[in-house]
């Protein structure tokens, strides 16, 4: 990256919504991100039994944010929102697209009443 330049900064935010537990990440999904992510995804896991991650100001997202989404998906109802092109092209090159439950909105993964849309 050019000198004086840096990536994003990772922001996340977290509140509940229709019964649901919402955190928004904005920025870089990666490996210096990870503990905050990890920590929210992990309390919003225990908390509730369905996790909407809203990934649409996702900036960057490398293999540390894979094993993240594939690791909270095992410990319970993930749905990920609005996965910029970026995130979604890297799911569908592992497959991982097949496993999670991906949704356009946050609005549609809180409407979601099965395990995929």
């Amino acid at each position: 990256m050019p000198e004086g330049l840096s990536r994003p900064k990772c922001v996340v935010e977290q509140y509940t919504r229709e019964g649901n537990w919402v955190v928004v990440v904005r920025g870089d999904l990666d490996m210096d991100s990870m503990p905050p992510v990890r920590e929210a995804m992990e309390r919003a896991a225990a908390a509730l039994p369905v996790l909407i991650l809203d990934t649409g100001a996702v900036s960057f997202a490398d293999s540390s944010a894979l094993n993240l989404l594939l690791l909270i998906h095992q410990a319970t109802t993930l749905r990920i929102a609005a996965p910029p092109p970026q995130l979604l092209r890297m799911l569908r090159i592992t497959g991982a697209d097949q496993i999670l439950n991906l949704y356009p909105s946050t609005e549609q993964a809180c409407a979601a009443t099965g395990p995929r849309p």
